[in-house]
């Protein structure tokens, strides 16, 4: 499985900073840390936004193994090419197991497989949901700065809501780093054979929270 980190337009050591939490309190915790492969976009000035520039980075690096799952996390101005760009290497016959928007107010977010939002306050949350994503999203609470959600996010205490229009279970209190732990665990155990699209994808949806909720993790 393979991480795409998408970064937005800021300085490298925030991305820096979030690397060293992903794989301390995220990447550490799954059953195969070392079957994760985490490659990192060098966005540059303007760079983030092209979809292009993104599929050259992913065909680069991962050549023609389009049957290798991928996972993108993206912050800010980043969303907006990666997500162009997961919907295309998805076109030519990739696969995707789930793409992560953090921050990415006023980007519309479609696609034809699992979506899910972190947002540093509720306002943007809420107003995200009209453009589009999934149905297992995080809030920080209290609001916290844009910038340290991609800076700090085992520091950032949220909502873990379900945003889909059935009856969902009561929102859970964790972390941003706790969070992407939980996705991460859930997406590492579907097998690449089973991703063609979102609804192939069992369970993604709401049961992701109601297991994690139920269990009280």
């Amino acid at each position: 499985m393979s991480i795409i980190i998408c970064p937005g337009i800021h300085t490298q050591d925030l991305t820096e900073n979030f690397l060293t939490a992903l794989r301390d309190s995220v990447v550490h915790s799954l059953q195969s840390p070392d079957s994760v492969n985490i490659l990192v976009y060098p966005a540059e000035v303007f760079s983030s936004l092209s979809a292009f520039h993104i599929l050259e980075f992913l065909h680069k690096h991962l050549g023609d193994r389009l049957e290798s799952p991928l996972i993108f996390i993206c912050f800010s101005a980043g969303v907006v090419g990666a997500i162009a760009a997961a919907s295309t290497w998805q076109l030519l016959g990739g696969k995707i197991k789930a793409f992560i928007a953090i921050d990415g107010w006023g980007v519309p977010l479609w696609g034809n497989f699992p979506i899910h939002r972190m947002s540093h306050d509720y306002f943007t949350h809420w107003s995200s949901k009209l453009l589009g994503g999934g149905e297992n999203n995080f809030y920080a609470d209290p609001a916290v700065d844009h910038l340290e959600m991609w800076r700090s996010p085992q520091n950032i205490q949220g909502w873990w809501v379900d945003s889909s229009f059935r009856e969902s279970p009561s929102p859970q209190s964790l972390t941003a780093a706790e969070f992407l732990q939980k996705l991460l665990v859930r997406y590492e155990k579907i097998s690449p054979e089973s991703i063609s699209t979102k609804e192939g994808i069992g369970g993604w949806g709401s049961g992701i929270g109601e297991r994690a909720m139920g269990n009280g993790d």
